[in-house]
């Protein structure tokens, strides 16, 4: 019987940490499923899904944990499957914006309040090409629940972005 574990990775950034990892899960016969990975401010963090025999699941724990000796911090966060197909429908958000604090607090505040849920984001801050300023850029991947109609959510979104001075685009 196969066990699925799910785990998060954080270390300094330096080659060879996946590697590091896919040896020992690869060397107790586990497989890597899926993972989310990035380098953010000289550290690297992701979390990662693995399937492994039953048996060898106790053993791979101790083994990933033991790579902390290596500075290589892993926290098991979940030992279920997790395949059930989310219900709802999917939409894809992109937003640029004059950077500032604040901007995901409000889009996630609207998103929080429809009963949206952010499935992957990335975010970053980068220079403007016309006069330099600071441009606030995400992109992310949204489950809408049922009967959420995407226009609804995209007029809540383009009022907050008004506030924001914020371009956002909901593509279902």
């Amino acid at each position: 019987m196969q066990t699925h574990l799910v785990f998060t990775v954080i270390a300094k950034d330096r080659p060879g940490l996946v590697e590091r990892m896919a040896e020992v899960i690869a060397g107790l016969g586990g497989n890597w499923i899926e993972s989310s990975m990035a380098r953010l401010g000289g550290e690297f963090a992701g979390i990662v899904r693995v399937s492994i025999a039953g048996d060898s699941a106790g053993e791979l724990v101790n083994q990933l944990k033991a790579l902390s000796e290596d500075g290589i911090d892993i926290t098991l966060r979940s030992d279920k499957a997790g395949d059930d197909a989310p219900a709802g429908t999917s939409a894809h958000l992109d937003l640029v914006s004059q950077d500032h604090p604040g901007i995901l607090r409000d889009i996630s505040s609207v998103l929080s309040d429809k009963g949206v849920s952010i499935e992957n984001l990335e975010t970053e801050v980068v220079s403007g090409s016309m006069q330099g300023e600071a441009l606030f850029k995400a992109s992310a991947d949204l489950r809408l629940p049922a009967g959420l109609d995407p226009s609804d959510l995209s007029d809540a979104l383009q009022e907050t972005a008004g506030d924001l001075m914020a371009d956002i685009n909901l593509v279902d």
